[in-house]
């Protein structure tokens, strides 16, 4: 099942984290995989890692917030791979902040990664898919994205922005089934990852979390990759415009 054998996947966001689970995770089912980011010695990383394992990969620096920056990297992965399958909308930041002292320069740096970001590249990589008739994008919320009792105290600009991709994803869905792409969002929860661990979030804050959470535990990022190889596969073919929350129960509680 989920075989991906001969399909070219991009993964934004990639040098590690969910990223790079992501990216490993659609080569061990066949992908040819392109791996982007800011930091393209640590792209490097990944690509090297999905080789060792005899799969096919490609990194390249790309700042998805740079439309410009966006459309040549795209160019680039049409030039070398001839196509673009799937798109995982994985690039992302997280800076927390009272929203009182809240920048506008910043509110702007995470809206135009977080959200901007997302549009831009699922708009390219739409009008590369469309030309097969086949296309998956999955671009990557949180739980705490509205709606569901889930706020962050100094995370105003980021779960406006995640709020938003579920809402745009919603949108494109719809739009673009047409062409026979599937848009969807995973929306994990408390993940073990760079960006959690560099949020140096007190230990209280945590443990708070954790008790609402039925398994008792953060996730791993391999938990997330899981749902993005199925979405990424055939049998999801009749699944588009939905939200997957990978929390370990967290809204369940």
């Amino acid at each position: 099942m989920f075989d991906l054998t001969n399909k070219v996947a991009l993964v934004t966001g990639g040098q590690g984290g969910m990223g790079k689970a992501h990216a490993i995770a659609l080569a061990e089912q066949g992908a040819k995989v392109i791996v982007t980011d800011l930091d393209l010695d640590q792209c490097a990383t990944v690509t090297d890692e999905i080789k060792s394992r005899s799969g096919e990969s490609a990194c390249f620096k790309m700042d998805v917030s740079n439309k410009s920056e966006v459309n040549n990297v795209f160019d680039q992965v049409i030039q070398q791979f001839g196509r673009l399958d799937i798109l995982v909308n994985n690039a992302g930041i997280y800076s927390p902040k009272p929203a009182l002292d809240l920048t506008e320069d910043e509110w702007d740096k995470t809206i135009n990664t977080n959200l901007k970001g997302q549009f831009l590249c699922a708009q390219r990589g739409a009008k590369e898919m469309a030309k097969n008739n086949w296309g998956r994008i999955i671009n990557i919320s949180s739980v705490a994205s509205g709606q569901v009792g889930v706020g962050i105290a100094g995370g105003a600009h980021y779960t406006a922005s995640k709020g938003g991709i579920i809402g745009m994803s919603e949108t494109l869905a719809i739009e673009w089934a047409p062409l026979g792409i599937n848009v969807n969002v995973i929306a994990p929860g408390a993940i073990d990852t760079p960006m959690i661990q560099s949020a140096d979030m007190p230990k209280e804050a945590m443990d708070a979390i954790l008790e609402r959470v039925p398994l008792k535990r953060i996730g791993k990022p391999e938990e997330v990759s899981a749902m993005v190889a199925f979405l990424a596969a055939e049998e999801a073919s009749y699944i588009t415009g939905a939200t997957f929350y990978v929390d370990g129960g967290w809204l369940a509680g």
